[in-house]
């Protein structure tokens, strides 16, 4: 490209979009990329502050700013994504479907680190509705070699930034810990609170057990409802250290995996997650703290949409919540808009 001044400009070709700016009323490009510059645009263009225009000038060996946007695309989007229309060098990355957005951070780092080029995103491991923006990308200058978004994208070889996991699970198993739950000394108040939570994620409770204290029966509920097809399975109560809680002896004693009892979140350190084995599935088995009926946000907001779109979770995972799971209680809560469980 080259410039010239606004006043000899007619008949060249604009290189990027003029962008206009009026607070409180527009933003937005009065001329873009391409557009054959006409006498009646040179008034318009002076009065936005451009009194020297770059133009094309033919050169084979860079790429325009909306080209590269498109190949920083290329690298970040996978199924269930779409882009934006182009804009002024950006392209936006949409979600097609509800899910949990997954990102490879390791990559989305490396194409940061590269230089001249940005990829901007919300936090991975959270959910996302379709129709949310989930990243944006775009090049600094306004064009940029050839040669380095080819490098770029040979650096991500067939990998992509970002990945978007429809929630899976379906049928869940709710099982209501504790004898005075049982004999109707008090009401359950804390199925009615996991029901809604789960509906959120499209999973509806098929069924539900209140099998007091006992361990032996506790442990014959959860094994019931893996075999009668559930596709999770929850343990309310009966999760602190006291002698009679028995809920993760419970759990253990159904053969299940225990990737962890005990979560540096607050509310939520009783947790439990497990996972029990049936043939090739591997049904997701929590024990949930009583904080979960009461507390706005809880350690179960944060692995609910993991479990939901069947990302298993790890040991290592829940170990690396320390640093941001401490929730503020906030007068308003703006979960999951806040850095409650983010700290990575």
């Amino acid at each position: 490209m080259k410039i010239i001044k606004t006043e000899d400009a007619v008949g060249h070709v604009l290189c990027h979009d003029i962008t206009q700016i009026i607070k409180g009323v527009t933003k937005d490009a009065v001329f873009k990329k391409g557009h054959v510059v006409r006498e009646e645009d040179i008034p318009v263009l002076l009065s936005v502050g451009k009194e020297n225009l770059y133009v094309w000038e033919n050169d084979e060996t860079m790429m325009h700013e909306n080209d590269a946007a498109q190949v920083l695309y290329d690298i970040c989007a996978s199924e269930h994504m779409h882009p934006s229309d182009v804009k002024e060098g950006k392209i936006e990355i949409i979600a097609d479907a509800d899910g949990l957005l997954k990102i490879n951070r390791k990559l989305l780092r490396n194409v940061n680190s590269f230089g001249q080029m940005m990829i901007a995103a919300r936090h991975g491991d959270t959910p996302v509705q379709k129709g949310d923006k989930l990243a944006g990308t775009r090049i600094i200058p306004l064009v940029i070699e050839k040669e380095k978004m080819e490098q770029v994208k040979q650096m991500a070889g067939n990998c992509k930034i970002f990945h978007l996991m429809p929630y899976k699970l379906k049928k869940a198993g709710v099982v209501t810990t504790g004898s005075e739950v049982l004999k109707g000394r008090i009401k359950d108040t804390f199925t009615p609170v996991i029901v809604e939570k789960l509906a959120e994620y499209g999973i509806k409770t098929e069924q539900h057990a209140m099998p007091g204290d006992d361990t032996e029966i506790i442990t014959k509920s959860i094994l019931q409802m893996a075999e009668e097809g559930m596709d999770f399975i929850l343990c309310t109560g009966g999760m602190s250290v006291d002698p009679d809680d028995k809920t993760p002896l419970a759990i253990k004693n159904t053969g299940a995996d225990i990737v962890s009892y005990g979560a540096p979140v607050l509310p939520g350190a009783m947790f439990l997650l497990a996972y029990l084995a049936r043939g090739e599935k591997r049904i997701p088995v929590v024990g949930l703290p009583g904080c979960v009926m009461y507390a706005k946000r809880t350690i179960f907001d944060l692995v609910l949409p993991r479990l939901a779109a069947e990302d298993e979770i790890t040991a290592e995972e829940l170990y690396g919540l320390g640093e941001g799971g401490l929730c503020l209680n906030c007068p308003v809560c703006t979960y999951p808009n806040c850095g409650f469980g983010k700290g990575r």
